[in-house]
């Protein structure tokens, strides 16, 4: 009787262990997915900043990047694979896409690494998929009761800005004028 207690209870922390596997390599995957999806936005969200910036001096065209519609050349799938390769994860499917009026992107992934060999039949090298979102948030707006010479005034979050084309040292920063979210 005692072998038979003995045995039941080492099979069933082995099969807690196969469950915790289970839930590391599934945590693991959604951590890479996460951040592929957020690594293929910041990458536009750079884009979109870099756009602002040489757009100052151009009329009124900064005002399109500002609010993340301006035309990217990029592609964030390439910072996608390069994050999933960082938690050793390969991307399966990476698409562009509109969330509630932000753009970002959806990428899936799968992971490299396994719940290796367990003995619970049918857990065995189980791989893990995993999908996230992340879009990018224009944070600002032009500030149009501000006027007057060619300064630009912008409020972002209830912070003013006031920039000066001119200027070659303006302190701005991509994260001051949009934010980069996992979206549900």
């Amino acid at each position: 009787m005692y072998a038979v207690v003995m045995a039941g209870l080492l099979f069933l922390a082995f099969a807690f262990f196969a469950v915790a596997q289970a839930s590391t390599v599934r945590n693991g995957g959604q951590s890479a997915a996460d951040s592929a999806a957020l690594g293929a936005a910041q990458d536009d969200r750079d884009e979109l900043f870099d756009g602002f910036m040489d757009a100052l001096d151009d009329g009124d065209a900064w005002k399109e990047w500002l609010a993340g519609d301006g035309p990217l050349e990029g592609d964030g799938c390439g910072e996608a694979d390069h994050f999933a390769g960082q938690n050793r994860s390969d991307v399966l499917s990476c698409d562009a896409i509109t969330r509630n009026g932000d753009d970002g992107y959806t990428v899936e992934i799968e992971t490299r690494f396994d719940t290796g060999d367990t003995i619970v039949p049918g857990t065995d090298n189980k791989k893990a998929k995993a999908e996230a979102t992340a879009v990018i948030q224009p944070l600002c707006e032009p500030d149009e009761d501000e006027g007057g010479g060619d300064e630009i005034h912008i409020t972002c979050e209830d912070e003013d800005f006031t920039i000066d084309p001119d200027d070659e040292d303006i302190d701005l920063k991509p994260a001051d004028l949009f934010d980069v979210v996992l979206a549900d």
